[in-house]
């Protein structure tokens, strides 16, 4: 099969960090205006368009199918809730590859119809973990807070309403797409709040990327003792970063558990070597994608 090579350094100012230009459309989880959104611009740039779905499973579905987008973007892990352990099954069984990640700061601002003071606000709606990431700010004043399915949703519905005593908690871009404004920027309490997202492709269609300094292995041992720490040992040895590693019990066994690693190294032949040093001491290796290490914004 043959691949193209892209190098994302080589960028101009219109195209996002990761220079995917001929990516047209994306599937993500959530409305217009949601982090998702932001971290697709982010990445291909503001030409993307979104597909937005309800659910992850849908994410994985669309993106899969190349007569409905070139790819998807999915939440993996944050920095304070840790990682969505669901959507590393839906990576498993997928036929996507990773091809790029994002990290992306969360912050929540209070929006408001234009003109709607702080004084006007009775209540103020939004996802429950958006409010919870909230409180501190929310607590200062006697608003009834109303939870609801999506940050962004909850930024469009005041818009269509035209709200006069009702705020949203979402992001700037929602401000932006339904006419908002923000009337107070960045109410989050916790300010190293990141989520890191993945950038999907299918298979037959992802890039190699020349520059890749990270890769994303799935595999699984014989438990016995010491299999794991053997492993693990070949990895280091082979002079290899593991920046993280989470196990998930292997559906229908006896308590056995196959293991996702993040990788990081210098060259790529370095990572092949150690690949090709722990195939004979694992079983079911599969490597979701081989990329260049996400940049944060």
């Amino acid at each position: 099969m043959n691949k193209q090579t892209r190098n994302p350094s080589n960028l101009s100012p219109s195209e996002g960090i990761g220079n995917l230009t001929e990516v047209k459309s994306v599937s993500i989880q959530g409305y217009e205006g949601s982090f998702h959104q932001v971290a697709a611009r982010q990445f291909f740039g503001k030409q993307v368009s979104i597909i937005p779905c309800g659910t992850f499973h849908e994410v994985i579905k669309i993106a899969s199918n190349k007569k409905e987008s070139d790819g998807g973007v999915m939440a993996i892990e944050n920095s304070i809730a840790g990682s969505i352990l669901p959507n590393y099954n839906l990576l498993q069984k997928s036929n996507l590859k990773i091809v790029g990640e994002i990290y992306l700061q969360i912050r929540q601002n209070l929006l408001v119809n234009p003109g709607v003071k702080l004084e006007d606000i009775r209540e103020v709606h939004s996802h429950p973990m958006a409010i919870q990431q909230c409180l501190d700010y929310l607590h200062q004043f006697n608003w009834k807070l109303i939870e609801t399915e999506d940050t962004a949703l909850s930024a469009k519905l005041i818009h269509q309403h035209h709200s006069k005593h009702i705020a949203a908690i979402a992001s700037k871009l929602a401000a932006e797409l339904f006419q908002l404004d923000v009337i107070t920027p960045n109410i989050h309490t916790m300010k190293n709040n990141y989520t890191r997202f993945l950038i999907l492709q299918r298979e037959d269609a992802a890039m190699q990327v020349e520059s890749a300094d990270k890769a994303s292995v799935n595999f699984h041992t014989d438990h016995s003792r010491g299999s794991l720490a053997r492993v693990l040992t070949a990895i280091a040895d082979g002079g290899i970063n593991l920046s993280k590693l989470q196990s998930f019990p292997i559906p229908g066994s006896d308590w056995k558990y196959s293991f996702h690693a993040d990788m990081e190294f210098s060259t790529i032949d370095q990572f092949h070597e150690v690949i090709e040093s722990i195939k004979p001491i694992t079983a079911g290796l599969k490597i979701y994608g081989i990329y260049k290490k996400g940049k944060t914004v």
